[in-house]
């Protein structure tokens, strides 16, 4: 029998999608849901939960998408394992496919977003005229895709509900949204996280062309948190016939969620007001349940691992249950 507390209506048994979780665990201190995330607070540690919810445009999707939680943790985990030497991070174990244990930390209210390329949102403004972004200028005749001289960080505000919006260092500082010490650590944690996200990628013959990170504090200590370098937190290039494509003027072949964004655009919405979600057929969802899938072969050469689809309420409140014992 399918757990009531994650069921899925919209697929059979072997396609549910955890969209949300609604535990109760007697040492709880908290309960937060975010997007696309159930956190489980335990005093100054906690439970992260990836659900399967999607969001796009800082709009949570009606339907979740099957494995999507799994896919994004798993490589989170590999990926914050492989960088912990270079900026403290707030892991302390990862229990199960769709959990993070970790230190409850006080989050800077900035999203920290490194461009190598202008892509997406950066080539959409540049195409509109604008020159500078988050105050940081850019040189004129740049086509969409190509590298940047070098990498630049855009930071955005971090809303709670919702739009991100572009601000730049000075306003920052000036507003005192974090202090000058704090904005240099993450600058250089920035720069760090963005050099070495390029070069992992690079072994898996793609390009980092974009991505954000998010940090907080624990005790005093700035802490890396959240997702790393993960295709919903970051833009992927393939590697082979990138030049090729930018002489031909081509459109780049892309490993991220962009597939989902333009979905959304072709069917009229980008989260402006007044616009309204498309509807999500089953056959949409099962397609980007697919893609997910395959974004995490190309990322960690593995295929993804068959799973219980029955049980997985009940395995994800064990290993919170086992952490918490």
């Amino acid at each position: 029998m399918i757990n009531p507390r994650i069921h899925n209506k919209h697929f059979p048994v072997f396609m549910q999608a955890i969209k949300e979780t609604h535990f109760q665990f007697k040492s709880q201190t908290g309960f937060y849901r975010g997007k696309v995330r159930d956190v489980y607070y335990f005093g100054d540690t906690m439970a992260m939960v990836a659900t399967d919810r999607i969001s796009a445009f800082d709009v949570v999707l009606p339907k979740a998408i099957p494995d999507k939680g799994r896919v994004l943790n798993q490589i989170a985990a590999r990926n914050l394992e492989a960088t912990k030497t270079l900026v403290p991070n707030w892991v302390i174990q990862t229990p199960d496919p769709n959990v993070t244990i970790g230190f409850k930390c006080e989050p800077f209210a900035v999203e920290m977003v490194v461009r190598g390329y202008l892509a997406g949102h950066a080539a959409r403004e540049y195409k509109a005229g604008k020159r500078t972004l988050c105050g940081v200028s850019l040189p004129e005749g740049l086509k969409e895709n190509d590298k940047l001289p070098a990498p630049i960080i855009t930071p955005t505000t971090k809303a709670t509900v919702g739009h991100d919006e572009d601000i730049s260092r000075e306003e920052i500082l000036s507003r005192g949204i974090v202090s000058e010490q704090d904005y240099k650590q993450l600058e250089d944690y920035t720069y760090k996280l963005y050099k070495k996200g390029t070069e992992m990628a690079a072994a898996r013959g793609l390009i980092l062309v974009d991505t954000k990170y998010e940090f907080g504090k624990h005790n005093g200590t700035i802490y890396l948190i959240d997702e790393v370098h993960t295709p919903d937190s970051s833009r992927y290039f393939y590697k082979e016939g990138y030049e090729d494509r930018q002489k031909k003027g081509e459109p780049q072949k892309q490993l991220s969620k962009e597939f989902v964004r333009q979905w959304l655009i072709e069917n009229g919405f980008q989260g402006k007001d007044g616009q309204k979600v498309p509807e999500m057929k089953d056959e949409i969802v099962r397609s980007i349940s697919e893609r997910y899938q395959e974004l995490y072969q190309q990322m960690t050469g593995e295929t993804l691992a068959p799973v219980n689809y029955e049980t997985l309420a009940e395995r994800i409140e064990k290993s919170i249950v086992n952490y918490i014992n």
